[in-house]
């Protein structure tokens, strides 16, 4: 006889938040957030270019352009957009060869791709699972083209995003034609909540299929969601931060590059706190919870060798 899976309700957060908490600062986030903010750095003109070509193929190069150079000058600063026109700009230079083209479109998805893997790597030790060394080549191919696709996962939100914010523009400036300034503000908490969910649909995705577990799809959304509030919520506290102490000033010509990694590498730690929760979720409310083909749940246990003494013997 099969049994019945224990319900989620309101009353169960508290404790869920507490065990997620554990869980998030046992596996060291500061440490996956630097990893996967120095990986994002390399991976940064490739994850672009594709972005901005597909997306642009639609709205027009120029605009996704200057959209994204916006939204990162009003996030991190105008210093680190404009570092970022430079990267597009550079990369999409028209003098070359048809091998060049070819090597570069290759070492472009390669690169592009290269964040998304090391965020599955980080997602994995959160899951306590490892790629099986059995698995072979095709697992490293599988995971890529998964990676791929979450950044093509992105250029369509993005396109989502870019009407949206179109829309709630045109929304603010017929309310302010209309009534008092304060109304304005409304549509300002509506955009938080149409980015919120725009956001937190991408990771739902994420912590449904770029671990390797098979985890249910109600044990996705609360997750996702809540990943996606505190994720707009740290952006305005970080911008604010950014503000008030410009910590890209310190570091003179790599002030651009030091923001970009504080910016990911906090993004990172909200991302991971939304993996734990899903796992402490998937764990306590699914009745099998188990790794993909190719991986293994692991176990690692510290094993004391020697301890310390404060009068250490004199050494002959």
């Amino acid at each position: 006889m099969k049994l019945t899976e224990p319900e989620f309700k309101l009353a169960h957060l508290p404790s869920l938040l507490k065990d997620t908490f554990k869980l998030w600062n046992k596996n060291n986030p500061w440490r996956l957030g630097a990893v996967v903010a120095y990986y994002a750095v390399l991976s940064l003109p490739g994850l672009l270019i594709i972005v901005v070509n597909s997306v642009g193929a639609i709205w027009g190069q120029e605009i996704v352009q200057g959209q994204i150079t916006q939204q990162i000058a009003d996030a991190i600063g105008q210093n680190a957009a404009d570092s970022i026109v430079t990267i597009i700009e550079n990369s999409q230079k028209e003098d070359q060869t048809f091998l060049s083209t070819i090597l570069g479109v290759v070492i472009l998805v390669f690169g592009a791709t290269g964040v998304f893997y090391q965020l599955q790597i980080s997602m994995n030790e959160i899951w306590s699972v490892k790629v099986d060394p059995d698995a072979g080549i095709w697992k490293l191919v599988k995971d890529r083209a998964i990676s791929l696709a979450f950044v093509m996962v992105i250029a369509f939100l993005l396109i989502i995003s870019f009407v949206i914010s179109a829309a709630l523009t045109y929304l603010s400036d017929f309310l302010s034609s209309l009534w008092e300034p304060q109304y304005i503000s409304y549509a300002k908490i509506l955009q938080f909540g149409l980015s919120t969910l725009v956001l937190g649909f991408l990771f739902v995705l994420i912590f449904r299929f770029m671990p390797d577990m098979r985890i249910k799809w109600r044990s996705v959304w609360l997750g996702g969601f809540l990943t996606g509030f505190l994720f707009n919520l740290g952006e305005i506290l970080l911008n604010y931060y950014f503000s008030l102490a410009s910590p890209d000033s310190t570091y003179g010509a790599a002030g651009s590059v030091v923001l970009i990694l504080l910016w990911v590498s906090y993004s990172c730690l909200i991302l991971f706190f939304g993996a734990a929760f899903t796992r402490v979720y998937a764990e306590r409310y699914e009745e099998n919870v188990l790794p993909t083909t190719n991986a293994i749940r692991v176990e690692l246990n510290e094993v004391i060798i020697e301890k310390g003494s404060d009068t250490p013997e004199e050494i002959e």
